[in-house]
This record gives C-alpha cells, structure tokens and sequence, in this order.
C-alpha cells in the first residue's frame, strides 16, 4: 500500500472530508496536524510548492494536492493506481 501523508488542521472541513475518502478506502495515512505543530507549516508549503492551504496530500512523495485534487483524482478513477503504487 501507498505511503500517504496529510498535512491538516484540526477544525478544517477540507481536512474532514479527504480524510473520509481515504478511510472509506481502507488507505492508512500519516497525519501532521499543523494546529498542534505549527513550526511544520514552512515544510508543508516548501514540499506543496508554495501552497499554504491545508489538507496537502502526498502520495508515495508525489504531492497531489488538496481535498478537491484528491477528489479529482477519485472521480477520474485514477486514486485506486496511486494509492497502489503505480
């Protein structure tokens, strides 16, 4: 399965929603909660290419985007090829 990593923020909506998408795949993720680690925020927008929203997504290293990128993805039928390393 896909190394997947989630910056966050505890009261984003965003956040709520790419999470549950990714739950309801069966797909663990690393969550890095910026409202209990704020000196991570210049690494998220460093690595996201200077996006500063939140939730950014990555998978196996390869950034994605945010909830609507994911969803995107999803609606495309290209999450479940990511997500399987490929």
């Amino acid at each position: 399965m896909a190394e997947v990593i989630m910056y966050s923020t505890t009261v984003c909506p965003f956040c709520v929603k790419a999470k549950k998408l990714l739950q309801k795949k069966g797909v663990g993720f690393d969550e890095i909660n910026l409202t209990d680690h704020p000196e991570r925020r210049d690494e998220m927008i460093a690595k996201a290419g200077g996006r500063r929203t939140v939730p950014q997504i990555f998978i196996n290293g390869q950034h994605v985007g945010g909830c609507d990128d994911l969803h995107l993805l999803e609606s495309e039928g290209k999450l479940d090829g990511l997500l399987a390393g490929g």
